[in-house]
């Protein structure tokens, strides 16, 4: 039995703190195995120019600070450029093109490929990060769909109050992106191991966002797969209703299980299911010899988000599953607020947000989120959420995606004795293969604690 350990580092890292410093850090406190970026260079901004680093996350991240400060800041605004020179062959006759180079990349773009090559003389794998469906797709904050290709709401409309920017995985457009993207990367950096591939399903970080997909792609898709779009819209939109209008206490508690009441919407993640498997299917087919990490949802949230993991695992080297748990608080309350906004009769938020955790499986009793429902936790405050939930989720992944390597996708924000805490579940829960996002988080203290945990002898599992 192998350890593995890999952790996501920024390319605005390497060029804060100098690409030897980083790699130093990493190897001599936590005995890491691989490490994954992207191909961009960041530059800082005046405040309100650009993205904040850290992300934002829908407003609620606004606290978060970085533990590891970029250009002698913890928080501040941030532009991007490409990394390198796309080769615009692989683009011909696209409707998504990669951005042009710059002078930043001209000035920086070098220490992505300097990064690269010095981690492989190390010893260590390398694998590239990209997003599934948000061109030009290095970094999640920058970019997305035009309007043609958004994932639409089961009324037709775009979902206003999404934290993702993913375009529709039905949409050719984003699927031939992303396969370009993929064969561009793989001539520019040829001797990378593979990639990561971050949200190939549809984030459901809000109940409306659950009822995607309905677009003219997605209509198209389930044409051609044989499926029902009409009874699709038809059971989609009175179980919307249900949900924000006439549910009870007692449905709720439930859970899921009462959506088989509504074949519609059990066909609806069918097919988001299929639309994500047909992507991962061509990204496999686009690169052939290079490895693919897919990056999930935990379950149950799979469930609704279109990441069978059944269906991904034969397209994929390796699955990454997020504990971003620092989310887990925000989405029990978003999905809280939303069922309360129309729904009143159902309240008070008390007695509904334990029944959400529950059927999210988040807390292994309701007492762990106590007052902390909706909230994001602040840079020093534990995450509210329970070890064995955690474990549950990373074992139910390793059963549906065996064969295939099933790695457990811990987070760095927070104080270090609860990151440590949250480490040692995604360890020991996934036989020792361990994901780290991101080197911004991980103060030494962090990296020393990496290190406590993941060089213990293993145990048997």
């Amino acid at each position: 039995m192998k350890r593995d350990l890999g952790i996501i580092v920024f390319p605005e890292f390497f060029q804060t703190e100098g690409v030897a410093q980083v790699l130093d850090n990493l190897q001599q406190r936590t005995g890491l195995d691989a490490i994954a970026t992207s191909p961009y260079v960041m530059r800082p901004t005046h405040d309100g120019d650009g993205g904040r680093e850290p992300p934002i996350d829908g407003g609620k991240g606004s606290v978060r600070l970085l533990d590891r400060p970029l250009w002698g800041r913890r928080e501040l605004f941030v532009r991007t450029s490409v990394a390198y020179e796309p080769n615009r062959a692989f683009y011909d006759g696209l409707r998504y093109q990669p951005p042009a180079p710059d002078t930043h990349t001209s000035a920086d773009g070098a220490l992505v490929s300097q990064a690269l090559a010095q981690a492989r003389q190390r010893g260590l794998r390398t694998y590239l990060q990209i997003q599934a469906a948000i061109p030009p797709g290095y970094r999640v904050q920058f970019g997305g769909p035009d309007p043609d290709d958004e994932p639409r709401h089961v009324d037709g409309s775009i979902v206003a109050d999404r934290l993702d920017k993913n375009g529709s995985l039905a949409s050719p457009h984003i699927r031939d992106y992303t396969v370009a993207l993929l064969k561009d990367l793989a001539h520019a950096y040829p001797d990378i191991d593979g990639f990561h591939i971050d949200w190939p399903e549809y984030p459901p970080y809000t109940l409306d966002s659950a009822f995607l997909d309905f677009g003219s792609h997605a209509q198209t898709a389930a044409a051609r797969m044989g499926l029902d779009f009409g009874a699709m819209v038809a059971d989609a939109t009175r179980c919307h209703a249900w949900l924000t209008q006439r549910l009870t206490l007692g449905e709720l508690a439930h859970g899921a299980a009462a959506i088989a009441d509504y074949p519609g919407v059990v066909a609806m993640c069918d097919l988001k299911s299929r639309l994500a498997a047909e992507c991962a299917a061509a990204w496999r087919a686009a690169v052939p010899g290079k490895q693919i990490v897919l990056r999930s949802f935990p379950p149950p949230w799979t469930s609704i988000s279109g990441f069978s993991f059944e269906a991904m695992a034969p397209f994929a080297d390796a699955i990454s599953v997020k504990l971003f748990t620092m989310h887990w608080p925000m989405m029990v309350g978003s999905w809280t607020a939303r069922l309360l906004r129309d729904n009143p009769a159902l309240g008070p938020a008390r007695s509904v947000a334990p029944l959400v955790a529950k059927m999210f499986d988040v807390a292994d009793t309701p007492e762990e989120f106590g007052d902390a429902i909706g909230q994001y936790p602040e840079p020093d405050a534990p995450h509210p959420v329970g070890a064995a939930a955690m474990a549950r989720k990373i074992e139910a992944a390793r059963r549906r995606s065996a064969p295939t390597s099933v790695y457990a996708m811990a987070h760095g924000y927070g104080p270090v004795d609860d990151f440590r805490a949250r480490l040692s579940t995604a360890w020991a829960s996934s036989a020792h293969k361990v994901w780290i996002n991101r080197y911004g988080y991980l103060s030494d203290e962090k990296l020393d604690a990496i290190g406590l945990v993941c060089r213990q002898p293993m145990q048997p599992t």
